[in-house]
C-alpha cells in the first residue's frame, strides 16, 4: 500500500459537491503512474450554518465554525485541508490563520487562471453571496460584471436548489436555462467568460455540453489539491 498525503475534506457544503470532489480525486489516484492511493478524511458541515454566517457578515464565527471541523480532520490524520465549496471562502483568511493545518485556497489558482487567459471583463454563476461580494475582492484587477437582480435570484435559487437536491432535475432544465443566461450575459456584457463560482455546478455542466467561454473554479481547485496530494 503506497498512500498519498492525508487529505482533510470538510464536506456537507453541499453534499453533491463532496461527492465529486471525492470522486474525481479517486479516479486521479486510481490513474496514478506510481499506484498511490487516495488518503482522505471526511467531516460534515451544514450549508444553512455557513449561509447564516456569510449573511450575517460574521467572518470570526465563520471561520471558527469551520476551523473545528479541520480539527477534528487533523486529529485523525490531514495533513492539509481543502473546503469544496465557494462561499464558505467568504473567511479563508480568518480561517487560514487558525487552521492546524495548510488550507488549499480556492481563489489562488482560479486568479492564476485568469492572468493566464488575460481575462479582464468577467461575471459569476454561484450563491447570491458570492456573485453579490464579487467573489470576496479576491480577483484583483478583474471586472467583474453583475447580472440584473432577477437574474441573480435566478442563478441563486437555482444554485441552491441544486446543492439541496444533489444531483440535477429530470428534464435537465437547470443545464439549459443557465446555459441560456450565460449566452445572454456573454452578448450583452462583452464578457471574457462565465465564472463556476459554485461546485455544484458540476452537477450539469462538465467540458463536453458547455458551449460558452467559462472557468471552473472546482476543476482548478482540484488540479490544485492533486499537486498537494501526488506532488
Amino acid at each position: 500500500m503506497n498512500p498519498s498525503r492525508c487529505l482533510g475534506l470538510v464536506g456537507g457544503l453541499g453534499v453533491g459537491a463532496t461527492i465529486h470532489y471525492y470522486s474525481q480525486l479517486a479516479k486521479a489516484h486510481d490513474a496514478d503512474p506510481h499506484g498511490r492511493t487516495l488518503n482522505i478524511v471526511i467531516a460534515h458541515a451544514e450549508t444553512s450554518r455557513v449561509f447564516s454566517y456569510v449573511q450575517a457578515n460574521d467572518r470570526p464565527t465563520l471561520a471558527e465554525y469551520l476551523a473545528g471541523f479541520i480539527r477534528c480532520l487533523y486529529a485523525a490524520g490531514a495533513e492539509f485541508a481543502a473546503i469544496p465549496a465557494v462561499t464558505p471562502h467568504y473567511c479563508i483568511r480568518e480561517l487560514a490563520a487558525t487552521s492546524p493545518v495548510p488550507v488549499i485556497n480556492i481563489f489562488d489558482p482560479l486568479v492564476h487562471e485568469l492572468t493566464a487567459r488575460s481575462a479582464r471583463r468577467v461575471a459569476i454563476f454561484g450563491t447570491r453571496f458570492v456573485i453579490e461580494s464579487a467573489l470576496f475582492g479576491e480577483l484583483g484587477e478583474v471586472e467583474i460584471i453583475s447580472p440584473t437582480p432577477s437574474e441573480v435570484d435566478f442563478i441563486h435559487n437555482t444554485y441552491v436548489e441544486l446543492a439541496r437536491a444533489g444531483k440535477a432535475s429530470a428534464d435537465g432544465h437547470e443545464h439549459r436555462d443557465l446555459t441560456t443566461l450565460a449566452q445572454t450575459l456573454i452578448r450583452r456584457e462583452a464578457l471574457d467568460a462565465i465564472i463556476f463560482a459554485g461546485t455544484d455546478l458540476s452537477l450539469v455542466f462538465n467540458p463536453t455540453n458547455t458551449d460558452f467561454p467559462h472557468v471552473d473554479c472546482a476543476a482548478l481547485h482540484l488540479h490544485s489539491i492533486l499537486n498537494h496530494l501526488l506532488g
